[in-house]
């Protein structure tokens, strides 16, 4: 998230760059929400690795299928003031498909002019609600993580393996998540995570602005027997010298339909 803030006397036309008074954000994004008490006991059933091994190959089947669907991705990010009343909105509606080789294709039907106050959205936001926000651990990226088993825990209907998830090792110029995931003890997939991507960006030169990595929880929902990324969202307070800036962002993933089999005519 690429905060700013604008001259009163310039129309907000010219931007003035603000230098962060503290680390980043507060973060405010609740990741507790429908959860139980943890259980830090072991798996009865299997071991660690087994269960890793077991909820990975599931991912990748997650992956597989989903890259056969159309879905909707609808992004709202506001801006609120001092009593919680919206003072800015980005708000972009997309259809999302995939070719016969996974490439994603992205096709925005509904777009408003951008009103946020404070802060703009930059690519790295962009792949955030791409990439991250909807993240599947797969056994071909299981490698590049270490997991750390933390318990069992209900969320919501549903029971749970939690892990602790964090890169291995940080590549240049490539992003990781980092954070918690939630694994379903029956279908041995992701239902629910929260975390954000990593690296943070290193402190700006003086003069140019922060780029701000937030905290999401992100939730999933079944489709066809598997559990497909659903809903994410943000709530952070972003705190710079001059001012603070209440974030809220909510990612909606719907309207899963399956793609035509391959070779059917093209629309």
């Amino acid at each position: 998230m690429f905060p700013r803030m604008f001259d009163k006397t310039s129309f907000a036309t010219v931007a003035i760059v603000l230098v962060l008074c503290s680390a980043g954000a507060l973060a405010q994004t609740d990741c507790a929400e429908g959860d139980g008490v943890l259980d830090t006991a072991a798996p009865k059933t299997m071991t660690v690795p087994e269960v890793i091994q077991k909820f990975t190959a599931q991912e990748t089947k997650v992956k597989q299928a989903r890259d056969h669907f159309t879905y909707t991705q609808d992004v709202m990010v506001q801006t609120l003031g001092d009593k919680g009343a919206v003072d800015g909105q980005f708000h972009e509606i997309s259809t999302i498909s995939y070719d016969d080789k996974g490439k994603r294709s992205e096709k925005v039907t509904y777009a408003e002019q951008s009103t946020l106050r404070g802060v703009q959205l930059t690519q790295e936001d962009m792949e955030d609600i791409r990439v991250f926000m909807p993240w599947i651990l797969t056994t071909d990226e299981v490698g590049q993580y270490t997991l750390t088993y933390a318990g069992q825990q209900h969320v919501d209907d549903l029971d749970t393996y939690v892990f602790h998830v964090v890169p291995k090792k940080e590549e240049k110029n490539k992003r990781y998540f980092q954070g918690r995931i939630w694994v379903d003890n029956r279908d041995f997939q992701i239902v629910k995570l929260c975390g954000k991507s990593v690296p943070d960006a290193a402190r700006p030169k003086k003069n140019k602005p922060m780029d701000i990595r937030l905290m999401f929880v992100g939730y999933r929902q079944l489709v066809d027997g598997l559990w497909f990324p659903a809903y994410a969202k943000v709530d952070d307070t972003l705190h710079f010298m001059a001012q603070s800036i209440h974030l809220r962002e909510i990612v909606k993933l719907k309207d899963y339909k399956r793609a035509a089999a391959a070779g059917a005519a093209a629309p």
